[in-house]
């Protein structure tokens, strides 16, 4: 192996560093007793009380991850499905066409997604608020999903499908008993990252949400343009707490999945 030169180090020393102390700082400041976020006067989890009585900061994060659950899961859906038939579909009439339509919100700006989102929803009368948040954010995070799965099913082992024609299953309960758990680790990822695109987005949730419907991001985002609280440093600890708890658990329970896939493809073999 090739040893770490000093430049390397101190790259990725700098890198870290720029990346996790502002994170860090945050983490450290939530549980400052001062109102003043940039004034440390002592330990207290006050503020994290405070949070949770935060009836508007509640009502957004119950909005929050109602729409990143549900916008995630049809993402998942439909990005599987769309990732099958670029992946399996082969020529067909409008393929490039088809791959074009799925691929185009990775590399089209969130602005332009979100007006023109907009300006559909008000086009076909549709009062904004919950719903077209869901419709938004599946719309972008659609095409996340299906490039996860497809490098998946790119790298499939069709034979397995083929054995499981050939023993008497239909087309539809080979992908369901054999294609699935074997692609289940990739689309469990792209269902995470969907939802942690829609729980951070704040483009397109400001054009598609409504006043019956406000994201945790647009209610951090109004709120820190008139100063930095407390209680939103507790709020941003908490997120950063979920998100490394969910990567950790997903890492895990992938390692394993691919590890008892490895095994029994090794038993099939002997």
């Amino acid at each position: 192996m090739r040893r770490l030169s000093w430049f390397n180090v101190t790259s990725l020393t700098l890198g870290f560093a720029f990346l996790y102390i502002p994170m860090i700082i945050l983490v450290i400041y939530s549980f400052n007793e001062s109102k003043l976020v940039t004034v440390w006067s002592g330990f207290s989890a006050k503020w994290y009380g405070e949070l949770f009585q935060n009836e508007a900061f509640m009502r957004a994060a119950w909005v929050t991850i109602k729409v990143a659950f549900f916008s995630s899961t049809f993402a998942t859906v439909l990005g599987t499905m769309a990732a099958y038939v670029i992946v399996r579909g082969g020529r067909f009439y409008g393929r490039t066409l088809f791959s074009g339509f799925i691929y185009a919100p990775l590399v089209m700006p969130e602005v332009i997604t979100g007006l023109s989102l907009l300006l559909l929803f008000i086009s076909i009368g549709l009062d904004r608020g919950v719903l077209t948040i869901v419709l938004a954010h599946t719309t972008f995070s659609m095409c996340y999903v299906s490039v996860v799965v497809s490098s998946r099913l790119a790298s499939f082992d069709r034979a397995l499908e083929e054995a499981a024609l050939d023993l008497g299953c239909t087309p539809f309960d080979a992908f369901r008993l054999v294609t699935l758990p074997i692609i289940a680790p990739a689309v469990i990822a792209g269902w995470l990252l969907a939802f942690t695109l829609s729980l951070d987005d704040l483009v397109i949730a400001s054009f598609t949400a409504g006043p019956s419907a406000t994201t945790l991001p647009i209610k951090i985002f109004s709120s820190v343009r008139l100063g930095v609280s407390p209680e939103i440093n507790a709020l941003s600890t908490l997120m950063i707490a979920i998100v490394t708890f969910g990567v950790l658990s997903t890492s895990i329970y992938s390692k394993r999945a691919i590890a008892r896939q490895q095994k029994e493809e090794q038993e099939a073999e002997q």
